[in-house]
């Protein structure tokens, strides 16, 4: 924060312009990457019609779509976000409805996560993580005086979520399920709910995903896999185990940029789920850590903005912040973990880099949403300045 005195006077900046760059370089990092683990696939593919920049082209075009999202969602005062949130849940939740209805929800890989555009496939459950953000922030602040109370404060949004999440567990999208189900505890908790109903949930929430994983085989097989991937490298282990030669082969610094050869039809979703193994074989452990780190900073400044908000009185602000603070932060997490074999195999995609239209315009809208709040704090700051 910075004061201006009589005698002497600092001007705040405007915007975060670290912020600003870090997801400016990852958009830009994933466009390359993206087109280096799509090439081989491109070619080979009669649905591409054999064109090597098919998904480069399409990755850009959705970058360049994005980033008009995200500068209108900028435009949009934080105001107007609290104000339309549970409407912008309640659509979410009809789209994720719609999604299901046979004829309008289109199947792709044995999951039925999209609407089909014509031109392009919308996948609602991205787009309600940012819903879920918002709503759960603005619950919060509504229910600020109940968050003691198990039936006015808890209860409810118990409800909410579990409908949400049944939804979800239709598709099926476990892995947006875990995201979201992320973005509503974390909200409650930094909103002051009851510590002994939050370490319930958690506690009902351990026991509920050990019962999902068991009561479905294709899910347990996942589980398996992921223990001991080598025990059936050509089967359940199959993804993981090319994740982790992808590594291995990289070492250090990697083998070269479009150098990779797990690219060449050995590791499935090269450009979408397991990106970073490709990162990881063509830039080695210096890119991976270059690119962790951009996503710790980003998750900071989320965090710190949301912090400033809070002590500028600005309830809703602090939550919706911090809130994409750990939609981003939790996704990242869960990504990087499947790559190297730390958790099991999820179908989520690394934030601001994956190929895919619906997750990079949701993550820009997310980030442009924090941008929002900053420069509102910055504004507020200049007005107390004296």
């Amino acid at each position: 924060m910075s004061y201006v005195g009589a005698n002497k006077s600092r001007v705040l900046p405007e915007y975060d312009a670290i912020l600003l760059w870090l997801t400016i370089m990852l958009l830009g990092f994933g466009l390359v990457m993206v087109y280096s683990a799509s090439i081989a696939i491109a070619e080979a593919d009669r649905h591409t019609n054999y064109q090597y920049s098919y998904f480069l082209v399409r990755h850009a075009i959705f970058l360049v779509v994005s980033i008009v999202f995200g500068l209108m969602a900028f435009q949009v005062p934080m105001r107007i976000w609290q104000q339309s949130a549970p409407y912008l849940f309640i659509m979410g939740a009809v789209l994720l409805v719609a999604v299901l209805i046979p004829g309008v929800g289109r199947e792709v890989n044995g999951s039925q996560r999209w609407l089909s555009l014509f031109v392009i496939n919308l996948q609602p459950s991205e787009f309600m993580k940012l819903f879920a953000v918002m709503y759960a922030a603005d619950y919060t602040v509504r229910k600020a005086a109940h968050m003691e109370s198990f039936i006015k404060g808890f209860l409810p949004m118990l409800i909410v979520m579990l409908v949400i999440g049944w939804l979800l567990l239709r598709e099926p999208d476990f892995g947006a399920f875990a995201v979201i189900i992320s973005i509503a505890m974390s909200i409650l908790f930094l909103g002051g709910i009851n510590l002994k109903q939050f370490v319930g949930l958690i506690g009902m929430l351990f026991v509920g995903f050990l019962l999902l994983i068991w009561s479905s085989p294709y899910r347990m097989q996942r589980v398996v896999g992921f223990m001991d991937p080598w025990a059936d490298p050509f089967g359940k282990g199959y993804q993981l185990s090319h994740a982790l030669i992808a590594f291995g082969r990289g070492e250090w610094f990697g083998v070269g940029l479009g150098a990779s050869v797990e690219k060449l039809f050995y590791l499935p979703e090269a450009h979408t789920d397991f990106l970073l193994a490709v990162i990881a074989e063509e830039l080695g452990f210096v890119g991976v850590t270059i690119v962790i780190g951009m996503f710790f900073w980003i998750v900071y400044r989320a965090f710190a903005i949301g912090r400033q908000s809070n002590i500028l009185e600005r309830p809703f602000s602090a939550l919706a912040a911090q809130g994409v603070g750990v939609w981003l932060g939790v996704q990242s997490i869960i990504n990087m973990g499947v790559n190297m074999g730390l958790l099991p195999t999820k179908g989520l995609t690394l934030p601001l880099l994956s190929f895919g239209g619906s997750g990079i315009a949701a993550n820009c809208i997310a980030i442009a949403v924090l941008m929002r709040i900053d420069w509102e704090n910055r504004q507020m700051m200049k007005g107390y300045a004296v």
